[in-house]
């Protein structure tokens, strides 16, 4: 017993130390990628390589989508449009790493407004961000307009809140390679990882992959999946390249300034839709028999006691305490290439082993098959107030 147990003792030092030359190996590793073909005029590389840093932010995803269906028997036009616009959120978190690499997560202040896990890494000439984020939201606005020959003869717009909870999940990765990393640092402005000493720019090139996902399924959303022909889920997959340019503006020690705009080029673009049915229906279907006496709904048979597979709906609300709903099919189309557009702004100060910093970043992923088109815009602005360990 005696041996058993120092024979385990010597196996978890061995273990241990193990471990220890293996995180002394990350470290002198990212030690070096921080500072090797850095000019020291231009880029200061801080002593203490561990940081921690506190954030406030605000967010904002609005989805636009619209359809357009036409009668050119009639000259007859259908335009509309459904827009996803929850309020701003703010939320609080932390971002904690050594040198240019670490993970953050924040939580919203905002009941269902979500919450945000990242991971990032940069060096002198490269950068790595992961962004996951999902959240709940209910506020909607529908707007339609009704055409003949050209001329609007109607339009309606109404907003309010959905009955059930519309779901939003997007995955942001994003990398880039800097020319110019000898005397000019991204990171400088936007995590604080080393220091901007004088004014550059430098040309770079990106890659971006970004998907989303719109639920709006449940059964008490069925006006609005119906008003989508039928469409209940949708997601959004989409690579793009890019190529931009970056400067830090420092016009004094421990300030710096940044812009970058980075038009990229969308080289793949896949949607699939998922489409759904319902036991309900918004307008009485020619075919039906008229009688109000439908029974019970059978699940199993997708039918109503009188046979009949759709029952209008009330205008009290009533449908909602026995709808129900079912995916039906699916359909997958791949949209051209087109341009879209990455920017981004931040301010940073540093002084001692403290700093603060105000970042912002502007996406917009477009998709567009035949009639119907999709716009994500995905926006935040963020307040950073960290320490060097």
């Amino acid at each position: 017993m005696t041996k058993t147990f120092f024979l385990a003792l010597a196996i978890l030092s061995s273990l241990n130390a193990s471990g220890q030359n293996i995180l002394k190996q990350v470290q002198h590793y990212l030690d070096s990628a921080a500072q090797r073909k850095v000019d020291p005029s231009y880029i200061e590389v801080p002593t203490k390589p561990w940081r921690i840093i506190l954030r406030s932010k605000i967010n904002q995803v609005d989805v636009d989508y619209m359809n357009s269906f036409k009668n050119e028997a009639e000259n007859l036009a259908w335009n509309w449009e459904l827009c996803f616009s929850p309020p701003l959120a703010a939320s609080v978190g932390f971002w904690a790493g050594y040198r240019g690499t670490g993970v953050s997560y924040s939580q919203s202040l905002l009941k269902n407004a979500g919450r945000y896990f990242s991971f990032s890494t940069t060096g002198a000439r490269y950068g790595f961000n992961f962004r996951l984020r999902r959240f709940s939201t209910s506020e909607t606005t529908f707007h339609s307009t009704f055409s003949e020959n050209g001329k609007v003869i109607d339009e309606q717009e109404v907003s309010g809140d959905t009955d059930a909870k519309i779901w939003i999940r997007s995955v942001y990765i994003n990398g880039y390679y800097v020319f110019n990393g000898r005397r000019y640092s991204q990171a400088a402005a936007y995590n604080q990882s080393v220091i901007q000493r004088r004014s550059a720019g430098s040309l770079l090139v990106g890659a971006t992959w970004y998907q989303s996902s719109l639920d709006l399924s449940e059964p008490k959303n069925a006006p609005f999946v119906i008003l989508s022909k039928d469409i209940g889920r949708i997601k959004l997959h989409q690579a793009n390249i890019g190529i931009g340019y970056g400067y830090n503006l420092v016009p004094f020690r421990g300030l710096v300034i940044n812009a970058m705009a980075m038009p990229t080029l969308s080289v793949y673009n896949r949607v699939k839709v998922y489409k759904y049915d319902y036991n309900y229906t918004m307008l009485e279907d020619e075919k039906q028999t008229g009688t109000d006496d439908y029974g019970k709904w059978n699940s199993q048979t997708h039918t109503w006691a009188n046979g009949e597979t759709h029952k209008p709906m009330d205008d009290h609300g009533e449908w909602m305490k026995d709808i129900e709903g079912w995916q039906k099919e699916e359909d997958t189309d791949y949209g051209s290439m087109h341009f879209n557009v990455d920017l981004r702004a931040g301010i940073a100060y540093n002084w001692d082993n403290y700093f603060v910093g105000l970042q912002s970043q502007f996406n917009r992923f477009t998709y567009k098959k035949d009639n119907a088109k999709v716009n994500l815009f995905d926006w935040y602005a963020r307040l950073s107030v960290g320490i060097r360990l």
